[in-house]
């Protein structure tokens, strides 16, 4: 049983890998949360133990108790990964509206392109408003003759 466990471990945590290598932004969402559930899969199949229920055990019985905690720990990483996943994909959706696209190379492309001209108006800002050289002998003139 460990052994298909470790199968499938390895196929979630491969595709996962796979997804976040692609350029979709999409599907880096999908290769997060396949990693996470993989995560969480390894975690319950590490605590795997069979006994009686951890609410009320009796002790006389002497059958070996499960142990909750994995189970909790596991619960717990599914609800913050669900928390983590609807984040992850609001924000993929605020850059599709913004960029109208979702493929990296896209977006970083355009971002590039807004840097560029950005610096360039300010260039131009900064040398419109910079003073010449007249300016420049007229104010160390001023300054020097009182």
């Amino acid at each position: 049983m460990n052994l298909v466990f470790a199968l499938i471990v390895g196929v979630l945590f491969g595709c996962g890998v796979l997804l976040l290598l692609k350029t979709d932004l999409f599907r880096v969402v999908v290769g997060l949360v396949l990693i996470s559930n993989a995560a969480s899969l390894t975690l319950m199949a590490s605590g795997l133990s069979r006994g009686q229920a951890a609410i009320l055990p009796a002790g006389e019985s002497g059958e070996p108790v499960a142990d909750p905690l994995v189970q909790a720990l596991t619960l717990t990483a599914l609800v913050i990964g669900f928390g983590v996943t609807a984040l992850l994909l609001a924000l993929s959706y605020s850059v599709y509206r913004t960029r109208h696209s979702v493929d990296l190379d896209v977006v970083s492309d355009e971002e590039a392109a807004e840097a560029a001209e950005l610096e360039a108006r300010e260039a131009a800002l900064d040398s419109e408003h910079e003073p010449d050289e007249a300016e420049w002998q007229e104010r160390r003139h001023d300054e020097v003759v009182p």
